[in-house]
């Protein structure tokens, strides 16, 4: 259906079409109200998980693939200087804050059951997933304001060690056994999240104690950022528990939580069984496109701002959001990341799908699935 239509349309499109990352972040404000109008406050909780794991995958499925790609010379070079492109992740983070704080006065005030407090913990936690791809554009430009504002939203879910591991760390090691961001052939999700977890929180202190000595300057230096950015997700901790107590706190660490976690299942997806070989000189070859599992379906790519087509963004980590591009060399998902982590949550099935393709993708060359 989409094939048909002009690729410069299609980018015209899509311009306007990135303001969808809008309605996930309005879900839970649609199911209050939802709730009071029409009751079953614990049902409506579960809202925005409901919209984004089973709605949008249906939706993904019936549009399909986008197969418009912008011209190198007459696109891509306006298309990076545009601000539009650049303001639209940057409304989030305020946009991600106001939603936290009135989530956790719902949280503490209205009569949820056990049942339905998770479910809006994991509402509001699915949306702060979505801040994670927001985070993830700002914190890879070169722009100071741009990195510090990815940093902020990024301490809003507890998880500022992504900004110093997942640019020092995994575009480094990527598809190496020496990422834990990178899952391994035949590895279950339950196996890879605890080691993603300690990993890459501990390899990033690790990382930035080797740059502050570079500089000359102790770990416990004030130019060292993870202080700065963990001392900032303390900060919300103790305003959540001085404006609505324990429960507040609970909310602000449980939100944290899904959101850091929802990352790491996409890092688990993006990567799962590929491998950099390893040169006759003992280092692994250039990251290509073909080291990152690739998704272009139009639905889900613009909720998440084109992280979807991440072969190209591991190719070229510089390349904005807009410019991202499609590239047919590279290992295809088979459907968007709504549903794909959906399947991970269920190794057999997951296993069942995703191995067969890994085979494909390595015959002839099937000692690259050993590790």
């Amino acid at each position: 259906m989409l094939a048909a239509i002009p690729s410069s349309t299609m980018i015209h499109i899509k311009k306007y079409a990135y303001m969808l990352f809008a309605l996930p972040m309005a879900f839970p404000l649609i199911s209050w109200w939802a709730a009071r109008e029409w009751g079953h406050l614990n049902l409506f909780a579960w809202g925005t998980v409901l919209f984004v794991f089973g709605v949008v995958p249906i939706l993904d499925a019936l549009l399909g693939q986008d197969p418009a790609n912008p011209d190198e010379a007459s696109q891509v070079p306006q298309m990076e200087q545009e601000m539009y492109y650049r303001l639209l992740t940057l409304a989030f983070v305020p946009g991600y804050l106001a939603l936290i704080l009135w989530g956790a006065h719902i949280f503490t005030t209205a009569p949820f059951s056990t049942v339905g407090a998770v479910g809006w913990l994991m509402s509001v936690g699915t949306v702060g997933g979505l801040a994670i791809t927001v985070a993830h554009e700002l914190i890879h430009k070169d722009t100071r304001y741009e990195q510090w504002v990815g940093g902020i939203l990024l301490s809003m879910i507890c998880y500022g060690g992504f900004k110093v591991e997942h640019l020092r760390g995994h575009h480094v090691n990527v598809s190496t056994p020496e990422d834990a961001s990178s899952a391994r052939y035949n590895q279950s999700l339950y196996a890879f999240l605890p080691h993603a977890y300690l990993h890459n929180f501990l390899n990033a202190w690790k990382l930035q104690k080797a740059h502050l000595a570079r500089k000359g300057l102790s770990l416990w230096s004030l130019k060292n950022e993870l202080i700065w950015w963990y001392a900032l997700s303390a900060a919300w901790l103790v305003l959540f528990s001085v404006l609505w107590g324990w429960k507040g706190a609970m909310f602000f660490l449980g939100q944290a939580f899904v959101s850091f976690t929802l990352l790491e299942i996409v890092n688990y997806l993006e990567h799962y069984g590929l491998h950099r070989r390893k040169l006759p000189n003992g280092r692994y070859e250039r990251t290509r496109p073909e080291h990152s599992w690739n998704s272009n379906h139009l639905l889900s790519n613009l909720f998440l701002f084109h992280l979807q087509r991440h072969s190209d963004h591991h190719a070229y980590a510089k390349r904005r959001y807009q410019v991202l591009r499609h590239h047919d060399t590279a290992p295809q998902l088979p459907a968007g990341y709504p549903t794909m982590v959906l399947l991970a949550l269920i190794p057999p099935l997951w296993k069942r799908v995703m191995n067969p393709r890994v085979e494909a993708y390595y015959q002839g060359e099937l000692d690259q699935l050993t590790p």
